[in-house]
């Protein structure tokens, strides 16, 4: 059986829109896309093993350049072809929704794994690791999932007219979107429609996910992301929705909010983070009934609320929000605006426990000063060596994501220390010195004590962040604003 032929039948027997009858126009399809040249025969199970080869005929016959965004564009027209159609899958998610809203994720994370919009082989590249901090556990991961910018894209996108259409990648026009050199491919891609506060949002799975099940919930309409008391109503009710899932949206201002602040979405997901782990450090009386209030010990200052009231809820976390939003100490820099402005938002982050929903309010603030030019609650310069980017939403809840550049740079930093020959990177070379009065390394020890030294990074790094310090003057500063929340 030609692979063209085997691709058809696994299609077919996957059930999702096509039937033995299909058959031709199915093949026809195929051969339109990759030419008639079909030489390759294959008994493979592994679909993508079989849409592999299919491009590489493709190259072959011709119908494609070989470069990589070619490969991606025809790779996804014909996963599309594995893929229902956007009202089938709809239909089919929520008739198992009727079941349990469990069985209908599961069954839209499985066909974005199989139909490889979750990109699960590049995924597996990344390196984690958890290392054990003050705050508990934290988890490091290097991010290598994501490809290289291919240099014909980049070089096409200059002598290419400029479009406007997708608006962004966050839009729902990427669905079935075939894609273009700087555009990623999204002939496959698939959102399941459903109501929120009034209106049509989106739910689908992250291409390059961070962690398990790593969901986007994404409004209809393109508009910049915004967090006010509408934000808490839509967390809570998303975890009424999808109880298995936890859901959080990033700030809504630069430096401290996420990378895309054009089109407003949060980010969910099937993962228990460090941060929902950890304690309450002290407990206050907010001033709503059946609502339990604390300050978290954490490194990021978050306030902890939790009922089986969800309106309660969001009562509480908008009287802590419009306290933040005009609330300054410059005692400990902390200021709300400068010449109008403004400076303070929050990252709130929703889960249920049994009956009871948990929001966690992470206090941010966005100010730069001539000392801390990025950012005075950003990661400071002794550490950018590491980790330099805005900490975001999943980094808040302690799953850092540092850049696929350390897997090499830290190969070269346990040389140094080892006394080998090494090109380690210049930046690294005042952390090293420092590991090097700390402990005595061997061939045996190099690697874990590494990996936990970069873990203990990342916790500063998020101390950096954090508004109020874990130290006698940052507990009464947040003591402070606290009271200032009782008086709303």
């Amino acid at each position: 059986m030609n692979i063209a032929d085997k691709f058809v039948e696994l299609i077919v027997k996957a059930d999702n829109d096509y039937e033995e009858l299909d058959n031709i126009y199915l093949n026809n399809r195929i051969r339109g896309m990759i030419g008639d040249n079909i030489d390759e025969t294959s008994e493979s199970t592994d679909i993508l093993e079989i849409r592999d080869r299919l491009i590489q005929t493709a190259i072959n016959n011709e119908k494609i350049a070989n470069d990589q965004t070619s490969k991606e564009i025809l790779s996804d027209q014909l996963m599309d072809l594995y893929t229902p159609t956007p009202s089938r899958l709809n239909h089919r998610f929520w008739n198992l929704y009727q079941e349990s809203s469990e069985q209908a994720t599961n069954y839209f994370y499985k066909l974005s794994c199989e139909n490889d919009y979750i990109k699960t082989k590049a995924i597996a590249k990344n390196i984690s690791y958890p290392v054990k901090t003050e705050y508990g556990k934290l988890e490091i991961t290097i991010n290598l999932s994501k490809p290289e910018k291919d240099p014909k894209a980049i070089a096409a996108v200059k002598n290419q007219s400029q479009s406007s259409y997708p608006q962004c990648q966050l839009c729902m026009q990427n669905e079935g979107y075939l894609g273009r050199p700087g555009y990623p491919a999204r002939s496959n891609h698939r959102i399941v429609r459903f109501e929120l506060g009034g209106e049509t949002w989106g739910l689908q799975y992250s291409p390059y996910a961070y962690f398990t099940e790593h969901a986007i919930f994404l409004a209809g309409e393109h508009r910049p992301m915004v967090i006010n008391q509408h934000t808490f109503e839509n967390l809570l009710e998303i975890i009424k929705q999808f109880p298995q899932y936890f859901v959080g949206s990033n700030a809504d201002l630069p430096i401290v909010g996420g990378s895309m602040l054009t089109h407003d979405h949060y980010q969910g997901g099937r993962h228990i983070f460090p941060m929902m782990l950890a304690p309450i450090d002290r407990e206050f009386d907010i001033g709503i009934p059946n609502v339990d209030a604390g300050i978290v010990k954490w490194p990021m200052s978050t306030i902890r609320l939790t009922s089986n009231d969800p309106d309660k809820l969001v009562m509480a976390a908008n009287k802590i929000h419009q306290a933040w939003m005009n609330y300054s100490d410059e005692s400990v820099d902390i200021r709300a605006y400068t010449d109008e402005i403004r400076h303070h938002t929050v990252t709130p982050i929703a889960h249920k426990v049994g009956d009871n929903y948990v929001l966690d309010i992470v206090l941010r603030d966005n100010q730069t000063s001539e000392k801390y030019p990025d950012g005075i609650f950003h990661p400071h310069q002794d550490v950018q060596h590491i980790k330099k980017e805005n900490i975001g939403l999943i980094e808040v809840m302690g799953r850092a994501i540092l850049p696929a550049r350390l897997k090499t740079e830290l190969n070269e930093v346990e040389k140094y220390l080892l006394g080998q020959s090494n090109d380690m990177a210049s930046y690294h070379k005042k952390w090293a010195d420092s590991l090097k009065l700390k402990y005595k390394f061997n061939f045996d020890n190099i690697s874990d004590i590494v990996k936990k030294e970069v873990g203990l990074v990342f916790a500063r790094v998020l101390e950096d962040a954090g508004v109020f310090k874990w130290n006698d003057e940052g507990r009464n500063a947040f003591d402070c604003f606290v009271k200032v929340v009782k008086e709303e």
